[in-house]
Order: structure tokens, then sequence, then C-alpha cells
């Protein structure tokens, strides 16, 4: 990891430190566009011929079957399907509390105000499978829109004939009403748009490469297109650790997320330089077993170890750069809770690995990168829902707040509204 002495950098460099490495999208942008126009105008033909072009897959039949549902059953061992159904319980407990709760309000006499939820009726999933099967992805999609009540939940995930039995089997535990063998920035086209044979869905969720990252952004600004749940980058974890830390458990959680990808960022801050060596060489060593180390070694040196003199330092460093993940592998970590602003997921002390947050603890593992958790959570189930406001008035309320309305009516110069009110208060 690249070291660096914080007290070392000027003003300007601690306000954008540590660094990301920009994600250029305008050459996936450019790559992926004509394959929207192409679905956009063809629908389904086109679709089949990018998903044998770029997915491998075998078939013109794009869905999958009844009949693979049940043998994917079948196939899957039984530890496999049972700590798919611990994760199921754990993420369902944990979001069926987050249901919003409606709200209704009488802001003078006679006037009420509501807010009330609504699902959204059609939502798209994406689960990649290029480099591993993802039915933690599954679950973490699936569930909340389920709880949600959207009544149509597609999921897509590239195959080249048969998906893997464990993405089906938590396509099954999460509610998936259908399920299609396409990836890419294809699938992200054909959720959006559809066609005579597929309805659109209205928001689509999930992480991807950069070409599905430049398909979502570029159907999310088109009107014939549909909304997205974030922005999505490259995943990263930062770890603050004081003298108490353990040095083994950092570095198997700063490899842990470095294993994802070589465009993965990984950074420990620490004010024990001890630590941080000690770190370095926990990282040496356990790489050497990892079966993914190519992966894992190109992330790792574009990745940081960070000295600050004050561990508060540490704090001010990760709300500045926002984390997906933070992992305090300090003394009493729930005295630094209230310090924290910035971060997508926090993992609090030496026994909360990274990694059930991606499995199975119960909070969910899609989460905002490249800085974005400065103004945006995690997927939850409100994600996959919408407000609707109501408003009801008295004849009495009407008259009570009818001089406000014509006041800052004619203050905007919009006589019609004021009309609106003072024919009724004539009358």
């Amino acid at each position: 990891m690249k070291f660096v002495n914080y007290e070392s950098l000027n003003s300007p460099q601690k306000r954008n430190f540590p660094p990301r490495e920009a994600i250029q999208l305008s050459e996936a942008i450019e790559k992926v566009r004509p394959i929207l126009d192409a679905i956009k105008a063809e629908g389904r033909t086109a679709v089949l011929r990018y998903a044998h072009q770029f997915d491998g897959l075998q078939s013109d039949d794009m869905y999958v079957s009844p009949a693979e549902f049940a043998e994917a059953e079948e196939m899957l061992d039984d530890s496999t399907k049972e700590a798919l159904r611990t994760a199921y319980k754990n993420i369902h407990a944990f979001h069926r509390r987050q249901m919003p709760q409606s709200i209704s309000v009488t802001t003078m006499q006679g006037v009420t105000c509501e807010k009330e939820y609504r699902a959204i009726e059609s939502v798209g999933l994406y689960v990649p499978g290029g480099t591993a099967p993802l039915p933690s992805t599954m679950l973490m999609l699936g569930i909340p829109a389920k709880i949600a009540g959207c009544k149509r939940i597609i999921a897509c995930t590239p195959a080249k004939e048969l998906v893997h039995p464990a993405v089906l089997f938590a396509a099954r535990l999460a509610g998936v009403t259908e399920l299609l063998k396409i990836g890419g920035a294809q699938a992200i086209a054909f959720m959006a748009y559809g066609d005579y044979t597929f309805q659109k869905v209205s928001k689509i969720f999930g992480p991807g490469n950069q070409y599905v990252m430049a398909a979502k952004q570029l159907v999310s600004i088109d009107p014939a297109g549909c909304t997205i749940d974030m922005p999505s980058g490259p995943s990263e974890v930062m770890v603050i650790a004081d003298r108490y830390a353990n040095p083994v458990y950092i570095a198997a959680d700063l490899l842990a997320q470095a294993e994802h990808g070589i465009d993965s960022q990984a950074v420990l801050v620490s004010d024990n330089m001890q630590l941080i060596t000690a770190v370095n060489n926990q990282i040496a060593m356990q790489l050497e077993k990892l079966p993914r180390k190519a992966l894992a070694q190109e992330s790792i040196k574009n990745s940081y170890s960070i000295y600050v003199q004050l561990l508060e330092q540490a704090f001010e460093i990760s709300n500045e750069y926002a984390p997906e993940h933070l992992i305090l592998h300090v003394e009493n970590p729930e005295r630094y809770k209230s310090k924290i602003i910035n971060a997508g997921s926090v993992f609090l002390g030496q026994y909360s690995p990274e990694s059930v947050g991606d499995y199975a603890s119960g909070t969910n593992h899609s989460l905002p990168t490249s800085g974005y958790a400065k103004s945006m959570g995690g997927v939850a189930v409100e994600s996959f829902m919408k407000s609707v406001t109501f408003q009801q008035l008295t004849y009495e309320g009407l008259k009570g707040i009818a001089p406000t309305v014509s006041t800052l009516a004619d203050a905007e110069g919009l006589f019609g509204h004021k009309n609106a009110v003072t024919l009724r208060m004539k009358q």
C-alpha cells in the first residue's frame, strides 16, 4: 500500500485525500449508446443479438423457466441452501422494520395535510455474473422490493445457458417474478425501454461494470427510459485503527475489499506506525493464499495507509472521503459513532468484518461509492417506494388560508392561482 504521512500534505491535498481513480465513463458511454439505440428501436431482437455476442447466450429463450428453478433447487447442496435461508431471514428481519410511516398533520384549523407511501409497481434488478455468481445481491435487492410491495420484480443476470443455481434459489426466496438470462448494457436497456413483448420497468437497481454504469446513467436521463437507484463505482473500504487493533484482522478486511477488482480501493488510517507496518506485513502474507491474488494485488498497489498524529483526524479524513464501507478497529468503537457523518455502512469493532454485511448480517450491501455517501444512503425498502401527499380543506379552512394564498399569488403575478381561491370565497 502507498504510505502517506497526513501531516506532510498541504491543505488542498488534505481536502481531496485519499484520491480516487477518476471513473472514465466517456468511452464506455460511446460504446453503449448504439446498443441502447438498437434495443429502443428493435426490442427483443437486438437484445438477443447482443446477449449472444457479449454474454454467450446459447438460446433464443432468455427467460428462466419454472423447470430451471426446480432443477436449481435439486442441484444446490443443503449447506448452501441453509446459508441462503439464514441470510434471507436476517436481511428480511432488518428491512421489514424500515417501512416508512404515513403522517397526517392539521397545519391550521380546517386544513389537513397527509403523506402516504406507495410501492413502485414495476422494478428491475441487475445482478452481475461476470467473474462470480452473486446470490447475495439478488437477496439484497429482491427482499426490500418484496417488502415494499412491488407487484412486478424483474431480475437480469448474464448466463450462457443456465443461471447459477444459488442465484436462482435466492431469486425464488426473494420473490422475483421474472428472471432473464441477459447482462450488461443490453439488460439495462431492455428493462428501461421494453418492447411489445416486455413491459418496461419504472426503476432499475443494482451494481455492474463500467458499461452497466454507463447504460444506467444514459437511461436515467432519457425521457423514454427510467430512474435508477444510484450512481455506482468501484467498491471501497476505509479502516480506522488504533494501537489496540489486530493487524491480522485489518489485513483480512482490506484484502476482502481488494479482491473485488483492480479498481477497488482499500484505505487504512491509523495513529500508530507500528500497526501500519504490521498490517502491511500481514497483507503480503495473506495475499499469497488468495485465489484472486492477481486482482487483489493490483488493487492494493493503488490503495493507501495513512498515518495521523491524532485519531480524531482519521474521522475528518473519513467524512471527507465518505467511504462505501467504514470499519472501526478501535477500542470502544461505539463512542466514535457520533463523529461519523458520511459513510455507506459502518462496522464497529474487531468482530464486525465487512464481509458479514456483504452477505448475511441484515444490512444492505448495495451502497453509495465514489463519495456519494455525502448525500445518499444505501438501498432500503423506501428506495422501492415513493411518497404521495394529500390535502383536504373544509370551507372554514379555505376561508382562513385564502388571504395568505391571494397575497402570495399577487406577489408572483399568478392571478389564475388567486382566482382559484377568491372565486370559491365569492360563492
